[in-house]
């Protein structure tokens, strides 16, 4: 086993808004990364081998440490890579809490845009697939519902982006001034999704010049520098290395996680998803890692955000 610094891996499609989201990280920090790229739908062997069952896109992989949602990967790009800073102006707390918004109920406003525009033109599986995960068990009568309802829903969308058009107006370069921040890349993905798979996308967003010429500027920023690898190569890149997550449980947690306790998590919201279940590794306020092995792989630790997932004691 080697402990030098691997590589940053990041298991994507190139369709996928919350994909773009952390692309557009690697941009802002100017990255080097390797891009595999796992399949839109379920199942995605390759990748829950690695993750122990969490099949959400992205994942970030660097050597055996496993990166769940793009919370925990931003916050583990800002530690290892702190300059150039996702928070260049002393907002970063500010920057968290509308994260919450812009990944929470803007996000799922655009999906149901998204799909609620397609209609009967969403492949089947794709509907079925995406509609349990984002609308749940009753997801058919979901897309339904937002394509009656788009109207609404667009409206709904409107309104913030009005906000965000305000802020822009004084000819600012990105949302917080002069440098690109987290921000830009949280609100930059919804603005791409509902630009190129909503079919009035386009029409919708020619109402915002100033978010339009923050997004031209978002898009020039790129996506550092990706080389393709195989699915084969990153499990391969596990296999040889261990996990550098330093064990650290905080002493005030409510659940009163301890170290080695037994957990699952999964995303706090009834998605038809796997749980993982491993061991208690490290948890504070921000995430928790889990300590899981694997026959094929060895040693590994899947980190994934406290807030908006859910930590059940199995033992």
């Amino acid at each position: 086993m080697t402990h030098a610094s691997p590589e940053i891996i990041l298991h994507n499609y190139p369709q996928s808004p919350v994909a773009e989201k952390a692309r557009v990280a690697f941009g802002i920090k100017g990255l080097s990364w390797r891009d595999v790229e796992i399949p839109r739908l379920a199942p995605k062997p390759m990748l829950t081998k690695l993750t122990g069952g969490y099949r959400r896109t992205p994942v970030m992989q660097i050597g055996a440490d496993i990166y769940c949602d793009t919370q925990c990967i931003l916050h583990e790009l800002e530690r290892r890579f702190p300059s150039p800073t996702f928070f260049p102006t002393s907002d970063a707390g500010l920057i968290w809490a509308l994260s919450r918004w812009t990944d929470g109920t803007m996000f799922d406003l655009a999906v149901k845009i998204v799909l609620g525009s397609a209609g009967e033109d969403l492949p089947k599986d794709f509907a079925e697939d995406r509609g349990r995960l984002y609308l749940g068990p009753d997801w058919a009568a979901g897309l339904k519902a937002a394509n009656a309802d788009l109207p609404h829903l667009a409206a709904q969308m409107r309104g913030p982006l009005h906000w965000v058009n305000g802020q822009l107006s004084d000819g600012r370069r990105f949302v917080l001034g002069a440098d690109p921040a987290a921000i830009d890349a949280q609100l930059f993905h919804l603005v791409w999704f509902l630009r190129g798979r909503w079919n009035n996308g386009p029409v919708f967003l020619s109402e915002f010049a100033h978010l339009e010429r923050w997004e031209k500027n978002v898009a020039d920023i790129g996506h550092g520098t990706a080389v393709s690898m195989s699915p084969e190569d990153a499990i391969r890149a596990a296999t040889q290395s261990e996990p550098d997550a330093v064990p650290s449980v905080d002493a005030l947690d409510p659940q009163g996680l301890k170290a080695g306790m037994r957990v699952v998590v999964s995303p706090d919201l009834d998605g038809g998803e796997q749980p993982v279940e491993g061991a208690v590794f490290a948890a504070d306020h921000n995430s928790i890692t889990i300590h899981r092995q694997d026959p094929d792989v060895g040693n590994l630790c899947v980190h994934f955000p406290r807030i908006g997932y859910r930590v059940t004691i199995v033992d």
